[in-house]
């Protein structure tokens, strides 16, 4: 075999190889631990699940941008995608990229249980690009030829060059076919894996390949759980993204992708493991308000609300008097009476002296 050669060059292409020994190890622990994701969801309440859901696809949805290098507002995202699911928000107007990537995750979660087709890779791509003026091709297959490069403009370093534009539909119609005719011949990470790797491989859009693999790796998943399901792949990848290129480049001269399967397992488990503790946290934040929220003036609540919003990891570095003051608006003496009353009553804990003291959540995550 010709090392020089692209994958897709290769006469085995698309038929994929590797070892299963560690994998079906590493399946075994995500269904683990997904059965006790399941278990835990059964036992939130209606508006606590909406809430989880809004906020780890609007999670979703602005670390997938971050992967590619663009960042999105948080709120107009969330906004965005309560109002998908019928909720009454603010009237406030949202950008089309806050528009675009919502529309699509939603859609991917609503829609997890129909089939690929070609047409809706389509439909997905013009959500995606809504409003993207630089896009030559939007909502169909790229014209021209596509490659992954770095380094200076004449000292090029090609990591990829990706099927050419000639045989993109003969590649994206066995991809589709063979997607929709192995969703119950393997298991569910070892096909969420080769899914993502086969789409990037190919790379059929101009822009976006990332975030449509990316989404069809969620799909895969809630397709082998029969449930709409929502892990934060994204999240992962993206405090990683150094090694998720890595994973990637490893396999791109050959069809042996043990590497990268074994990478994406892993990278699933810490995955679904973010997404729990997630769910603790929404579920610890509804009942810290059930125990707080007739014992706090407006001024607390508005900074608690506000530290929650940073979610599980909270403000860097905690939440300070100047936070506090930035927060609400308020005298600096009042913020001293304001945050020595929510350590009193337990709210908040307190660590360091004068200019080093910090409030954190007192909640077990």
């Amino acid at each position: 075999m010709d090392q020089q050669k692209w994958n897709w060059q290769q006469p085995d292409w698309p038929h994929f190889k590797y070892s299963t020994s560690k994998l079906d190890v590493l399946e075994r622990k995500f269904l683990l631990e997904l059965g006790k994701y399941s278990g835990s969801l059964k036992h939130v309440r209606v508006e606590d699940k909406e809430y989880f859901e809004i906020e780890i696809l609007s999670e979703s949805a602005i670390k997938t941008s971050e992967i590619e290098g663009e960042y999105l507002n948080r709120d107009s995202i969330q906004s965005s995608i309560a109002r998908t699911f019928g909720f009454n928000v603010d009237n406030r107007t949202i950008a089309p990229a806050e528009r675009g990537i919502a529309n699509l995750l939603t859609h991917v979660y609503m829609s997890y249980d129909k089939s690929l087709t070609e047409k809706g890779l389509f439909e997905w791509h013009n959500m995606l690009m809504l409003g993207r003026g630089d896009i030559k091709t939007i909502g169909a297959y790229r014209a021209d030829s596509m490659q992954i490069v770095s380094g200076k403009i004449y000292d090029p370093h090609i990591h990829y060059e990706a099927v050419p534009p000639q045989r993109l539909r003969e590649d994206m119609n066995q991809f589709v076919r063979w997607f929709n005719e192995s969703k119950d011949e393997l298991p569910i990470l070892t096909r969420a894996g080769v899914v993502h790797w086969y789409f990037i491989c190919i790379h059929p859009f101009e822009d976006g390949n990332g975030r449509i693999a990316r989404s069809l790796s969620e799909k895969v998943i809630s397709q082998g759980l029969s449930a709409p399901t929502l892990i934060a792949l994204s999240h992962v990848i993206n405090k990683k993204k150094a090694e998720y290129y890595d994973a990637l480049n490893r396999c791109n001269k050959t069809n042996t992708i043990t590497s990268w399967l074994e990478y994406f397992a892993q990278m699933a488990l810490e995955s679904i493991e973010y997404t729990q503790a997630q769910l603790a946290f929404i579920i610890q934040k509804a009942a810290f308000f059930d125990t707080f929220r007739d014992q706090i003036n407006d001024r607390q609540e508005k900074a608690l609300i506000r530290i929650f919003r940073e979610g599980i990891d909270g403000f860097k570095g905690g939440l300070s008097a100047d936070n506090y003051l930035s927060i609400t608006k308020t005298s600096r003496a009042t913020a001293t009476r304001d945050l020595a009353d929510l350590v009193n009553k337990k709210a908040l804990n307190k660590t360091g002296m004068g200019k080093g003291t910090r409030y954190y959540l007192n909640i077990p995550i």
